[in-house]
């Protein structure tokens, strides 16, 4: 591959499971020409390992947030929290948050009001909200639509044409990672190959959502390039076209330059 430069829109680079080999892995991730990661929080104790493992590596930029996934975890009066860290640490993003409609026994009725209340975060001071949105797009677009004065990106994202159009409207980004490399995606490669060019993103989700090529295996942030190829094949374009164009949206979402 050429040299480029990627920004990996997300990974949970402080995940414990890569606690045994982080430097190696960022090693692998500058080789292959990831030269930023965002990297998104879970709950309110990941808060601070995430501040720490960033703050370690050059080109790691955290987002405070509770993830819909973890609503065990969460408390009203983490809410209260999330703002002093925003206030203090001054992240460039907002998230993970959203909804989740597809695990089973995460109460939608309690998945609400974390999510409404990270949305009125975000466009207080003005952040980009990363939403997880899992058999729930058609409920994240219409609470974005409600809140209003929002951007961000939907990662992973899992929906249709017309959701991905409405979302484009609304100032949302599509992130798109492993998922688009297998063939079997048709619907997500058919978007993926015919959305404005200007709304991807792209991530690996790591350790999460293995693309193709490394199924069964822990992901990692190198393993962009998977997911570059992919999109880059299903548009018809260079790799490096593909990268430049992609980097330059994600430094517009996040207000980010690479030098």
């Amino acid at each position: 591959m050429p040299a480029m430069r990627l920004i990996d829109s997300h990974s949970h680079f402080d995940a414990a499971e890569f606690d045994a080999d982080r430097d190696a892995a960022f090693a692998r991730a500058v080789e292959a020409g990831v030269a930023m990661q965002i990297v998104p929080a879970v709950d309110a104790a990941s808060w601070p390992k995430l501040k720490q493992v960033c703050t370690a590596y050059p080109g790691l930029f955290p987002a405070y947030g509770l993830h819909p996934m973890f609503l065990a975890a969460h408390r009203p009066e983490y809410l209260v929290e999330l703002r002093t860290w925003i206030e203090r640490e001054r992240p460039l993003a907002l998230g993970e948050c959203g909804l989740d409609h597809f695990v089973e026994g995460l109460d939608p009725d309690l998945q609400q009001p974390y999510f409404e209340a990270q949305l009125k975060l975000a466009r207080e001071f003005d952040l980009p909200v990363i939403v997880h949105a899992r058999r729930a797009v058609d409920a994240v677009i219409a609470c974005i639509r409600n809140i209003g004065g929002l951007r961000g990106v939907i990662h992973s994202f899992p929906g249709s044409a017309e959701q991905a159009a409405q979302l484009h409207k609304l100032g949302f980004l599509l992130g798109i990672g492993g998922p688009v490399t297998y063939e079997r995606a048709k619907r997500l490669r058919s978007i993926v190959a015919s959305v404005p060019l200007e709304q991807l993103l792209l991530e690996t989700d790591s350790p999460d959502q293995p693309g193709a090529t490394h199924r069964g295996q822990r992901n990692e942030p190198a393993h962009l390039i998977d997911v570059l190829t992919t999109v880059a094949d299903l548009r018809g374009m260079t790799h490096d076209e593909l990268a430049a164009a992609t980097t330059a949206n994600a430094e517009r979402m996040f207000r980010l330059s690479i030098a």
